[in-house]
């Protein structure tokens, strides 16, 4: 990505696509079952609880592919696009269900963009989702592409009586890059941060990741977050109080709170896309699902600060301001709270069942 703006000189990795480019269609989807954090102290009684009061579970018939169709289906919607006009379908996602085979290629299929459509499958944690979506960014903004696609999705992952087994969730977001005169809401330019920080880690044939424990806070995600975000506002020469609603990885409630305390803003402007209370860390769709929420209620002119983080480690930002096509389109498919209203309580014994921690063969 070519930048169209002078002061990128002093912001070598900004990046601003040199045709403009935006959102034009978004989908979540967050599956019905969950499980309430009172069921794991339940069952590990020797394990602490925390301040997220239930998460999203896959049901057994459900996996990143078949969640990811969904979402891009939402996307489609509202883009109110054929899907035969999209070039590229990208998944982001650290629980590919298969370690040799793409679930790009089968979600493109479902969806009725193939075959002639590029198509991966991305990882990086957490952030893998937002690296689709530059990745989409880059190609339309080339004018390589009119449209493409770029989903985050994942499943839970988490050894029993782990910290993650309160936090992490099953969903995750798509959206559709297209032109700027097409979009619902405008992408101004991306930033991103990476160092090697091993913060959180699964070896090949690991069933369960690690995790560095208090490591992951201050060197790990604060760092990349507030990197990330804090060159993004002095680049664009924004401040917190210039956006209306902000969205950051949320591994769980208080680390986006004192991310967005630490930067200047109000608990009211990332109230509506702070969802990892109710449905869990949804990894790589994480910050991008909190987007949905925050597009399912913004207005025209709104401007929307986003930072993903990933482990390993890296963080994207993304200065973002919607147009007046949001009110047209947003009804056109499921919204977000309407996916966590609609939820059916399990045990866990059945979340044992469902997410396969069992090893009947």
């Amino acid at each position: 990505m070519e930048s169209t703006n002078a002061s990128t000189a002093n912001f070598p990795g900004l990046l601003k696509p040199a045709r403009p480019v935006g959102f034009t269609g978004y989908g979540a989807y967050v599956p019905r079952y969950r499980l309430p954090n009172s069921e794991v102290a339940r069952i590990w009684t020797d394990a602490k609880g925390g301040p997220v009061k239930e998460k999203a579970v896959t049901g057994p018939d459900e996996d990143v592919i078949t969640m990811s169709i969904e979402a891009a289906r939402n996307a489609i919607a509202r883009a109110g696009i054929s899907p035969l006009l999209l070039r590229a379908v990208w998944i982001g996602s650290e629980s590919h269900p298969y370690a040799v085979k793409p679930s790009s290629t089968v979600v493109a299929e479902a969806i009725g963009a193939s075959p002639h459509i590029q198509a991966a499958d991305l990882e990086f944690a957490c952030k893998a989702g937002t690296e689709a979506i530059v990745a989409a960014i880059g190609l339309v903004g080339s004018g390589m592409a009119d449209y493409a696609m770029g989903i985050g999705m994942d499943t839970a992952q988490g050894k029993p009586a782990d910290a993650l087994e309160y936090t992490a969730g099953c969903g995750g977001a798509a959206y559709i890059i297209g032109p700027a005169e097409d979009a619902l809401c405008l992408i101004e330019s991306t930033y991103s941060y990476v160092t090697d920080t091993p913060d959180f880690w699964r070896r090949a044939e690991q069933k369960y990741p690690e995790h560095g424990q208090r490591f992951t806070g201050d060197p790990a995600y604060f760092k990349h977050i507030l990197a990330a975000a804090e060159t993004m506002m002095e680049a664009s020469g924004t401040k917190a109080s210039d956006y209306q609603y902000a969205v950051f990885h949320q591994p769980n409630p208080k680390f986006p709170q004192r991310a967005a305390a630490t930067l200047g803003f109000k608990p009211e402007q990332i109230s509506t896309g702070l969802l990892v209370p109710v449905i869990g860390n949804t990894y790589a769709g994480a910050a991008i699902i909190g987007l949905t929420a925050v597009l399912d209620v913004a207005q025209p002119g709104d401007r929307i600060l986003m930072v993903s983080y990933g482990s390993g480690a890296g963080s994207d930002a993304f200065s973002l301001v919607v147009t007046d096509k949001i009110l047209e389109r947003r009804d056109r498919a499921t919204k977000t709270a309407d996916y966590i209203a609609r939820r059916t309580p399990i045990d866990y014994g059945n979340y044992v069942r469902y997410r396969g921690k069992l090893a009947l063969r």
